[in-house]
């Protein structure tokens, strides 16, 4: 169970700059326990950037009025992942609307990312063995997560009046699964909600998610090779040039491997506006470095091996089941692996193809989309080391509760939800049971749209949510 006892987190350091488009960001430190039930666990820091508008006024304002003037309500960006930090503010889609809206803005990375307290294999080398690791480890989901934010708005606030010590969350993807956290958890401290492509599918081990959103994949991969059919042969012809190299595999410049497998889970960018372009435009360097050269060059094998980044979101690849583990007791047991194998069409994740079924002649070689298998930590240079702490982790039943659902029935806070039909990352179908949970919940839905619409179509998605918040149903 989530503590409800938090104290406020301590600033260690802020440092404020201009930027030339008169956004002013302070760059925050910040220091928070490891484990908010155990303080004797040792801390970690965190790392954010806030963002509001830099203001000169004619006459100066000095005194009571002066502070008033900088508590200006908080609006938290909630990133997707699990395992990606923020980018800058001046980079992110939502900070002009925000603070064009009244909002200063807040960039929290989450522990373990970006540059609060870094999970690297590194890193986890001085934390101790793989069983010190995996109880390390197993503090950086939603729920140690929304413990740092109650405990960082409780620093930032502390000086407010009390009716503006709440504050507004905003959360992608990833950060929808955390916002829902909060919201069971410590709703007290929220004044709105808002989320896209983030309704989690609450109460649904990661057995239920993957069934769903495999079926989701198989979709994508039809429309895929609809667009692009002559991308069958292509497809077949490099999975028959890896598996013909010594093992199997190819030799990456970074130290991992290409193997058929691993070319195989390019799906993952499927459920993204241009996704379907971006492996087309991969799998084609590959094919054209094949037919002049009769091998893969540098160029092409380092753009393969940046494209699934996990060796610098380590993060995202060793807890990704783990936050579909909602409850004590549940275990994610690679869930991803089990379903996908049992599917006539993800085979290749029981048996690599052999050389005999990969002639140019014969059917499409499906790829997968946003699962995580045991085969990355084979394959990717900085998940090597984390092999044994993954597969702890896989098997671990110790986790706390993720969500409180009769909290959520009963739920009191605004939440303006944009949801996405056609979104391969989140089933739309468990997204609707959830919205359906969530007392106050209203929800823009649209099969226009995919996963990373806030960014790929940022004013069409941020005007729908506006307009929940703002407008009447009746």
């Amino acid at each position: 169970m989530i503590s409800k006892l938090i104290s406020p987190a301590r600033l260690i350091s802020r440092r404020s700059h201009v930027l030339p488009d008169q956004l002013l960001v302070s760059e925050l430190f910040f220091e928070v326990p490891l484990d908010h039930s155990n303080r004797n666990a040792g801390n970690i820091r965190l790392f954010g950037r806030s963002a509001t508008k830099h203001e000169r006024p004619i006459v100066p304002v000095v005194g009571p009025d002066a502070v008033k003037a900088e508590q200006k309500p908080w609006l938290v960006y909630l990133e997707g992942g699990p395992g990606f930090g923020n980018s800058g503010p001046q980079d992110s889609p939502i900070t002009r609307m925000a603070i064009d809206r009244g909002y200063q803005v807040l960039f929290l990375d989450y522990r373990g990312v970006g540059l609060s307290t870094p999970v690297t294999a590194a890193t986890m080398n001085i934390i101790g063995d793989p069983s010190v690791q995996a109880t390390y480890l197993s503090r950086f989901r939603q729920d140690s997560i929304v413990e740092d934010l109650e405990a960082v708005r409780a620093c930032l606030t502390h000086e407010y009046p009390e009716e503006k010590k709440k504050w507004t969350i905003f959360g992608q993807s990833f950060g929808g699964f955390v916002a829902l956290t909060y919201l069971s958890f410590f709703p007290e401290g929220l004044r709105e909600v808002f989320l896209t492509g983030g309704l989690a599918p609450v109460g649904k081990t990661a057995d239920e998610t993957y069934k769903a959103t495999f079926r989701k994949v198989l979709e994508r991969n039809r429309a895929y090779y609809t667009k692009f059919p002559e991308d069958v042969k292509r497809v077949r012809h490099i999975a028959r040039f890896i598996q013909q190299q010594e093992g199997g595999r190819v030799a990456l410049p970074g130290g991992g491997f290409l193997t058929v497998p691993r070319l195989l889970t390019l799906g993952l960018a499927f459920g993204s506006h241009g996704g379907l372009d971006s492996v087309h435009a991969l799998i084609l360097k590959m094919k054209t470095d094949l037919d002049q050269f009769g091998f893969l060059g540098r160029p092409v094998l380092t753009a393969l091996e940046q494209f699934n980044p996990f060796d610098t979101h380590v993060i995202y690849a060793i807890l990704h089941e783990a936050i579909y583990c909602h409850r004590p007791g549940i275990a994610s047991e690679w869930a991803a692996f089990r379903v996908g194998k049992e599917l006539e069409e993800f085979s290749w994740l029981a048996q690599t193809p052999d050389l005999s079924t990969l002639s140019d002649s014969g059917p499409p070689l499906y790829f997968s989309g946003e699962m995580i298998f045991p085969l990355h930590f084979d394959t990717y240079p900085e998940l090597m080391p984390l092999k044994d702490v993954a597969n702890k982790l896989a098997s671990f039943r110790s986790w706390p509760t993720l969500y409180d659902e009769d909290q959520l029935r009963r739920n009191q806070v605004p939440v303006y939800a944009a949801s996405f039909i056609d979104d391969m990352y989140v089933d739309n179908g468990l997204a609707r049971e959830t919205a359906a949970l969530v007392q106050y919940c209203k929800v823009f839905e649209t099969n226009t749209m995919y996963h990373n619409a806030l960014r790929a179509q940022t004013k069409e998605v941020m005007a729908q949510l506006f307009k929940l918040r703002d407008s009447s149903i009746d």
